[in-house]
């Protein structure tokens, strides 16, 4: 394990929601528990047998750390195991203070070049890695990205950045449309009080053709089903945002048409890409963060992602800033 001087955490909508709701399906919050799992910081100590970090060093955190090596390690899809540690999932704390312990495996090197910012935003950039992955996104794809909130932002900058041809994005919102604009996504939509087949055939004849994948951000039932009516036959739907555990689909449309509907958990193996992408300069995260906090107003921030203001809000743990 390392100890390492937190530098900059964002605030996510599941910290929002365990705030709010005490509970996010079977996770339930029953004893205080620290928040925070989009985290960065540095080294301050390292425990025997760590070798390749040393004190002072800029690292990246990642939150889900496996506790043993099952059939989801083994095969390299730890994210799967049922006994995996994540932060600020109950009942475990997550990094939202000013010095946190972590598994040293999941502490990943940032280059000079790579800012406290950027690491932190790794979590949710990770996101979209993971989802355009499983959504098999490839040189020429059309892609839907349903929700303009900061997984669906993350959503447009990978499928660009994988080689979609066309990106369409939908939200409720103007001022998220317009952050998707300058995060490259090629058309928008505001949806109103559209029927879900209405929405699909708007994304058709922005694109020119039912797109081969779409990628769900909101997990509102109506999105699943415009998600489902939109996609191409033979294409592929990744359920990315999740909301109540039963939602009404039509199954049957996506069932004769195959339509393959995937599901995502998090994310694995992502930081590595992730920290080279951001080095390389082939992708820029830094238009996401709209907020910044020191932690003594952590409130405040917390209040204004709840209130769905900017994008994403990022706490400032370390009052001795030593950002490059």
């Amino acid at each position: 394990e390392v100890l390492l001087r937190m530098h900059s955490v964002g605030i996510c909508g599941s910290d929002v929601h365990y705030w709010q709701h005490g509970r996010i399906g079977d996770f339930v919050v029953k004893d205080p528990m620290v928040l925070g799992h989009e985290a960065s910081g540095t080294v301050v100590k390292l425990g025997s047998g760590v070798t390749h970090l040393k004190p002072g060093d800029r690292v990246a955190i990642e939150p889900g750390v496996p506790r043993e090596m099952d059939e989801f390690c083994k095969t390299g899809r730890y994210n799967l195991s049922p006994t995996i540690f994540f932060c600020a999932t109950p009942p475990d704390d997550g990094n939202l203070c000013r010095y946190y312990k972590h598994s040293a495996s999941y502490c990943y090197k940032l280059p000079d070049n790579v800012t406290f910012e950027e690491g932190a935003l790794i979590e949710p950039l990770s996101v979209g890695i993971h989802a355009c992955k499983r959504a098999g996104v490839t040189l020429g794809s059309k892609v839907f990205v349903s929700g303009s909130g900061p997984i669906g932002l993350v959503n447009v900058l990978v499928a660009k950045m994988m080689g979609a041809a066309a990106v369409v994005i939908t939200d409720l919102s103007a001022s998220r449309l317009q952050k998707a604009r300058e995060v490259g996504a090629d058309f928008t939509i505001q949806v109103k009080n559209e029927t879900p087949q209405e929405v699909a055939s708007k994304v058709e004849s922005l694109l020119g053709c039912m797109p081969e994948i779409t990628v769900e951000c909101t997990g509102v039932e109506a999105c699943i089903q415009a998600g489902i009516y939109a996609t191409r036959s033979g294409g592929t739907l990744v359920l990315v945002g999740l909301g109540p555990e039963m939602v009404t689909v039509p199954i049957v449309n996506a069932a004769v048409r195959e339509v393959d509907i995937r599901g995502i958990f998090r994310y694995c193996n992502t930081w590595p890409v992730a920290i080279a992408l951001l080095a390389s300069k082939r992708i820029n995260v830094k238009p996401l963060v709209t907020h910044r906090f020191p932690l003594e107003k952590a409130l405040e921030a917390f209040e204004t992602t709840k209130r769905g203001e900017g994008v994403k809000v990022m706490l400032k743990c370390d009052p001795t800033d030593h950002n490059p």
